[in-house]
């Protein structure tokens, strides 16, 4: 037995004791190994960035380390919620963020083309960020709400949201963060059982999206045209980034000793996986990567015996959410995907997505706390526990 499982005993009634016994600590385990890997890389890419732009080596890691406090306490404390308190503060948090979109484009800080930050004392928050985790939630509480309360507007009431939260996204322009939320949605349909022709839709006004998007938006044209045709524009990023990948080979070049991440534009941040992949090699990026597939794997398995439509749709709209800002960040350094500036989940410098992503898997651990287990398809016991929440 742990240390902690001897202190915490089964039949201990405590606060603490109930938390220690229900939350699932192998998720917790692969969070904590994410966070302690993104400080190694952070430690190894970003001193080359820092230097480059004339700040201290360490600024970057300094900054990471200090984001990382608030971080983990809201991974942690946020855990300790039930359902009903995860609704309640999501909702919170998507008004907040849904005012903060607005004041970004009337305030915000434009950089690199894209106006997505409010520049606060010593912090840049991206406001996108926190429309994710919070949106996931109440989209999932919408929906499950009108499962139980067929006359209630509760789906067109969540469409309304998805609107207006696009709209917003595509006037900074942020097209990264429209596929994610977009994604959510879609995946939030299909687990709630929706007639198929709204995904029918979705996808249908998806494509439709993306070709007025790329008509519209330079930036946008310039991406998609140089993943088609790299000789059509400035290409040096992912050159840089492929070539990251083929100076680490097999076993990589060892910690701290890459050369061409000091040469690769935001190495810390958006490209943090070309450095592992030369640095580490590639053992080590299939064991980040498998990491990122346990937690996908264990939180849908967890969800698949839980009995409340509510935590299925949100869970699995937060699991999405991470594994697709994965995806699209890993994708992006290989090329697979035209180049996309999304920050790896827990390892790649940015302060509001680090944030960010520790209040969504706070809430992700909250809701898959272990409950008595039933089949998803058990109609009676999902309507039970759904009403306790909704």
């Amino acid at each position: 037995m742990t240390a902690a499982s001897t202190k915490f005993a089964r039949t201990d009634d405590s606060f603490l004791s109930k938390w220690f016994w229900t939350i699932d600590r192998s998720l917790l385990a692969a969070f904590g190994t994410l966070i302690i890997f993104g400080i190694f890389m952070v430690t190894a890419a970003s001193p080359a960035v820092a230097e480059r732009i004339g700040l201290g080596a360490y600024h970057f890691l300094i900054r990471h380390v200090v984001i990382l406090v608030p971080t983990i306490a809201c991974l942690i404390g946020l855990s300790f919620l039930n359902a009903k308190n995860v609704w309640r503060l999501s909702s919170f948090i998507l008004a907040g963020s849904i005012f903060a979109l607005i004041l970004v484009l009337l305030v915000g800080m434009e950089i690199k083309g894209a106006q997505r930050w409010l520049h606060l004392p010593g912090f840049s928050l991206q406001p996108s960020e926190f429309v994710k985790p919070s949106f996931a939630i109440v989209a999932a509480w919408l929906i499950a709400y009108q499962k139980s309360h067929e006359g209630f507007p509760a789906n067109k009431i969540c469409a309304g949201l998805f609107v207006v939260i696009i709209i917003l996204l595509m006037l900074q322009p942020d097209l990264g963060m429209t596929v994610v939320i977009t994604s959510i949605l879609a995946t939030q349909i299909f687990l709630a059982g929706l007639p198929f022709r709204y995904l029918l839709i979705f996808g249908l006004a998806g494509l439709s999206c993306l070709a007025i998007v790329y008509m519209s938006f330079g930036h946008v044209q310039s991406r998609i045209d140089r993943f088609l045709d790299p000789s059509s524009g400035d290409s040096y990023q992912i050159e840089k980034s492929l070539d990251a990948f083929r100076q680490g080979g097999l076993l990589g070049t060892g910690p701290g000793q890459g050369e061409v991440k000091l040469r690769l534009p935001d190495a810390h941040a958006d490209f943090i996986f070309s450095v592992a992949g030369e640095e580490l090699g590639l053992p080590l990026v299939l064991g980040v990567i498998g990491v990122y597939l346990f937690i996908l794997l264990r939180g849908f398995r967890i969800l698949s015996t839980c009995n409340c439509m509510f935590t299925v749709l949100a869970g699995g709209g937060l699991l999405v959410m991470l594994g697709l800002q994965a995806f699209i960040h890993m994708s992006s350094a290989l090329q697979l995907l035209p180049a996309k500036g999304m920050t790896l989940p827990f390892v790649s410098y940015g302060g509001s997505s680090m944030l960010s992503m520790g209040i969504s898997m706070g809430m992700l651990l909250a809701l898959l706390r272990r409950q008595e287990k039933s089949a998803l398809s058990s109609k009676t016991r999902s309507s039970q526990s759904d009403e306790r929440i909704l």
